[in-house]
């Protein structure tokens, strides 16, 4: 079988950002992270679920952290300087990001929204993300990531 381009692929390949595809099967609903992590055979730890928060601000902001991993509101509010956040509703996700739940990237959202990813990312020779559908994940290195959607580094998560 043909590997689909997604809208990240292109992207990755336009700015000539080097990338490895995975592709997990699945049916219409998302699969939880930590098995897709499993199934690519990949640590949780390395791969990275995208969440989207609302500030009191009304600015929307862009989460990344483990899959295993929880996001700490509290946190992230202090790493994007507000108040409080609130995660937006999943009916609101495709019209926000351009994607369904479940297959949100960071990468080629309709509009590029501040982004964080929780801090340990930058420690990783590699990183998984989702790339842009159910189904499929692209892994590449932290800091071109980084670079691309001018991400920054917080603490995110909740301690276990």
């Amino acid at each position: 079988m043909a590997e689909q381009k997604t809208n990240v692929m292109r992207v990755l390949e336009q700015k000539k950002i080097a990338y490895t595809p995975h592709e997990y099967p699945h049916g219409t609903e998302p699969v939880d992270g930590v098995t897709v992590a499993g199934i690519i055979g990949k640590d949780p730890k390395s791969v990275y679920k995208t969440l989207v928060a609302r500030g009191t601000s009304k600015t929307v902001y862009v989460f990344d952290i483990p899959v295993d991993g929880e996001l700490d509101l509290k946190k992230a509010a202090k790493a994007v300087g507000e108040k409080s956040i609130a995660m937006v509703h999943v009916n609101e996700i495709t019209a926000i990001t351009g994607y369904v739940r479940g297959g949100c990237s960071p990468i080629g959202m309709k509009k590029q929204y501040k982004t964080v990813f929780h801090r340990e990312a930058e420690k990783l020779t590699t990183v998984t993300v989702s790339a842009g559908k159910i189904g499929a994940q692209v892994e590449l290195a932290p800091r071109d990531l980084f670079s691309l959607v001018r991400a920054v580094t917080a603490d995110l998560i909740t301690e276990d």
